[in-house]
């Protein structure tokens, strides 16, 4: 529901938003440049007085004088029967350029505030402030809920180009577009006679004047009572009438000024009515205001990338909801598979279930997790595939599942599997599969298979799920769905290092660079020292497609592409498809692959101590986090291997990061030397320092085996069990992060 709140109406009125930005972003530099053209009075001191005795040596005729919010004092005069105006420096009184209202600006103002469609326009142009403001409400709780808690907002965001962006600018202008479209609102409300400006609050004209000749402006006590940044407008009165008056607005009030004493006989103090209107309009417009004019230009400037690349996620969504072809009606189906997807990726899953089920001769419906019916006559198996949004919700096809399932009153409750989606570098994985799970199970549901995850749309986790599920229906249940890949780009390998050949386990090292460009602009970058290699990070994640097979391998990068090259860590594995490709490739040989960030697996920003645990080739990020301590903040690592003769990955580096100080303490276990063990065995003999550093902030970070992370909470938890902490509390504070395979 708060999806379609934020995406429905921004689709609605996508035009309309844009207009106002853009109009927005031309009308905020008004101020500025006011600003700069506007000579500064020489003191705060000068009065109104001072002013007028400055413009009326230099101007005969004078009807008006006016000071802009921004400074800019505006003389309109009239000479030999024509009216003119000019502005002027007040410390001169002097005109400093014709002044003439640009019929740009006009034409631009009209377009902002009534698209030229006069009241039906400023009725629309309301509209289009009061859907800016859902969307600045909606979207912020949107984050909120994606990053897992409005702690969590400055973390990494994960997604596509358009998704990342769109959210990073999010972020950082949504205060804001927040302030334009609450302050617009109360504008729009001021027109229509909703809300009072306070304005019809005017002094009372007076009745009785003092008589004899008109007292020169500068002698005037009521003008010089007023400074000029207080003075906004001083009205002369009609010449040769002695009965007329000066009208003085000034920040404070409004009032008349007899011309034969020069004081006030009237005065009308502003209301709080009219202050807030003042305020809510310097605050819309900048007027008075330059610097904010400047950053709500600059929040306006980020809606039409921001409507594109909504645009964009909208329909990326909806294309990703696959069509089901064949879907039968869920009371004669066989069997049920429900989605629970917030940006759809799930549902490529859930087709290939629902093909291969298909075509192992079962009648399958397949819908959103909020379809669930209240009664299902002859299915004799439901099939739950879903993610988790945020901070362990339910994601927008799942939102209302539970409560559907409280109101579920058939009889027939068929077999179910519930399969989860996530990503285990958040503390909550998986979680709303979980609550799924023991929701069945509450309500009486008998379960065919315990609770299953999927680690980051792992394609073999599937395929090895629906093994599993073939297996029960005594079916060959075949799920090959591969999410489709970005593009990749050619490496070619630079380098290779070989390891462990003696304790049967063959382990390489593989650098690799761009290949040879190929076009001439890709020639003047690498001439330009551009070397050619996407973005990436050390602990980010590099995707290779072996031949013969669509679907991609992945690896911890041991490089960033600061470094100019890119390098894994590669153990040769049984009948491994890619492995056994990778080992075999010679220096020169290409292979073809693409970049998945990781942004969640990285050392904390700061000078606090950073605690390393690997085994094996999970070695290889945690060798690059160690490359790139150039600041040498410490670091500890933690590493297991079998032999150090044969496979002590890394070990001329590690050393050389020893005697410069990117690393602090290196502590190696190995399990097939006498008196040997394993990393977990090394972790626990340092208890102690392991302890200090957790208090004083330390962060853990861990990659290898699932049964070696395993090994190491357990032991990172009897570490803290005296501290009364624990690796789940860590994982809260975003000090203990893995990535296992």
């Amino acid at each position: 529901m708060l999806r379609q709140t934020h995406s429905l109406p921004g689709l609605v009125a996508a035009l309309l938003l844009v207009v106002l930005a853009i109009t927005g972003v031309v009308l905020s530099t008004s101020p500025a440049l006011e600003r700069l053209s506007a000579p500064a009075a020489a003191t705060n001191q000068t009065s109104v007085a001072t002013l007028a005795e400055r413009v009326g040596q230099h101007y005969i005729g004078v009807e008006q004088i006016q000071r802009s919010p921004s400074g800019a004092v505006i003389v309109y005069y009239t000479q030999n029967g024509q009216s003119d105006a000019v502005q002027v420096d007040p410390n001169s009184g002097q005109g400093i350029a014709p002044y003439a209202a640009s019929s740009f600006t006009r034409w631009i103002k009209n377009l902002h505030r009534s698209f030229f469609l006069d009241t039906t326009g400023r009725a629309v142009a309301g509209l289009a402030a009061v859907v800016m403001l859902i969307m600045c409400l909606s979207g912020a709780a949107l984050l909120i809920k994606r990053q897992g808690g409005w702690r969590q907002l400055a973390r990494p965001l994960r997604g596509n180009f358009s998704q990342r962006w769109h959210a990073e600018l999010a972020r950082i202008v949504a205060l804001g577009l927040l302030l334009s479209a609450l302050t617009g609102i109360y504008m729009s409300a001021v027109t229509f006679g909703l809300v009072s400006d306070g304005i019809q609050d005017e002094p009372s004209f007076p009745t009785e004047l003092a008589t004899g000749p008109a007292l020169p402006t500068g002698s005037m006590p009521a003008l010089k009572a007023v400074e000029l940044n207080d003075f906004r407008e001083l009205v002369y009165p009609s010449a040769g009438h002695p009965e007329d008056v000066y009208s003085l607005h000034t920040a404070q009030g409004d009032g008349y000024i007899d011309q034969a004493t020069g004081a006030l006989v009237s005065y009308q103090a502003h209301n709080g009515t009219q202050k807030t209107y003042e305020l809510v309009y310097k605050l819309h417009t900048g007027e008075g205001l330059w610097w904010l004019g400047i950053i709500l230009g600059l929040c306006a400037l980020s809606v039409p990338f921001m409507s594109i690349t909504g645009v964009v996620i909208w329909w990326q969504r909806r294309r990703a909801i696959p069509r089901l072809a064949g879907n039968t009606d869920p009371q004669s189906a066989d069997v049920v598979i429900l989605v629970g997807s917030e940006n759809n990726s799930t549902w490529g899953f859930a087709q290939a279930l629902h093909d291969a089920l298909s075509q192992a001769g079962k009648r399958v419906h397949t819908a959103p997790m909020n379809q669930l019916a209240c009664r299902y006559r002859q299915a004799q198996q439901l099939f739950i595939l879903t993610s988790t949004y945020g901070d362990g919700d339910a994601p927008s096809s799942a939102n209302q599942f539970l409560t559907r399932l409280n109101k579920f009153s058939g009889d027939h409750k068929p077999e179910f599997a519930v399969l989860g989606f996530g990503d285990r570098q958040f503390p909550q994985f998986c979680q709303f599969a979980k609550h799924a799970q023991n929701g069945l199970l509450e309500h009486g549901w008998q379960a065919l298979l315990e609770l299953e995850t999927i680690d980051r749309q792992s394609s073999q986790e599937f395929t090895r799920w629906g093994k599993s599920v073939g297996a029960l229906l005594h079916i060959d249940l075949a799920l090959d769905y591969v999410p489709t890949p970005p593009p990749t780009q050619p490496l070619v390998l630079l380098s290779r290092v070989d390891y462990g050949e003696e304790v049967q386990a063959p382990t390489s090292i593989l650098r690799f660079g761009p290949a040879a460009p190929q076009s001439c602009v890709s020639q003047i970058f690498r001439a330009l020292g551009i070397n050619g290699l996407p973005r990436f990070e050390a602990g980010d994640l590099v995707g290779i497609v072996p031949p013969g097979s669509p679907v991609p391998r992945f690896y911890s990068l041991a490089s960033g592409s600061k470094d100019g090259f890119l390098e894994i860590c590669v153990r040769k594995q049984t009948k491994g498809l890619c492995s056994t490709m990778l080992h075999g490739l010679q220096v020169g040989d290409h292979v073809n692959a693409f970049i998945q960030h990781n942004p969640d697996f990285r050392p904390a920003s700061g000078e606090r101590s950073v605690i390393l645990i690997g085994a094996g080739t999970g070695i290889g990020p945690l060798a690059g986090f160690i490359r790139n301590n150039t600041d040498k903040h410490p670091m500890y690592l933690y590493w297991g291997g079998r032999d150090p003769a044969s496979d002590f990955l890394y070990e001329p580096e590690l050393d050389n990061y020893l005697a410069d100080r990117r690393l602090t303490q290196l502590n190696a276990a190995f399990s097939r030397i006498k008196k040997g063990g394993y990393v977990q065995d090394r972790v626990l003999g340092d208890a102690s320092q392991i302890r200090q550093l957790i208090e004083s902030g330390a962060q853990i970070l861990v990659c290898g085996s699932r049964a070696m992370a395993a090994s190491i909470m357990q032991a990172i938890n009897e570490i803290l069990a005296p501290m009364g902490l624990d690796v789940q509390t860590l994982k809260l504070q975003g000090r203990y992060r893995e990535d296992v395979f």
